[in-house]
């Protein structure tokens, strides 16, 4: 598993400064915008959590879940309601959120 992490985390690495470094452009020739983010702490320790309490309740990768619903596990169809409705409802609390 931390081979799958730590992979994805190096591409995006070597990626994003591939990106700024060439200028690449996007594929209809627009300059790709990448924001700065101002650094903070408290919001991916609250983020993080969230997220690893999620997964541990279901059980399960959420990259996974609907490959569970084939699999005879209709019990999942619980948590994919409940990510439904959390990114539902994040999307409506968006603009009052600290990002």
């Amino acid at each position: 598993m931390y081979g799958i992490i730590g992979s994805a985390l190096i591409l995006g690495v070597v990626g994003i400064q591939l990106i700024k470094r060439k200028n690449i452009k996007a594929l209809g020739g627009r300059d790709m915008q990448l924001n700065q983010k101002q650094p903070s702490f408290p919001r991916y320790l609250i983020g993080g959590i969230l997220f690893g309490l999620g997964w541990a309740l279901a059980g399960a990768c959420p990259g996974p879940m609907y490959v569970l619903i084939g699999a005879g596990f209709p019990t999942i169809l619980i948590v994919i309601s409940g990510a439904l409705i959390g990114t539902y409802v994040y999307g409506l609390l968006r603009t009052r959120l600290p990002h």
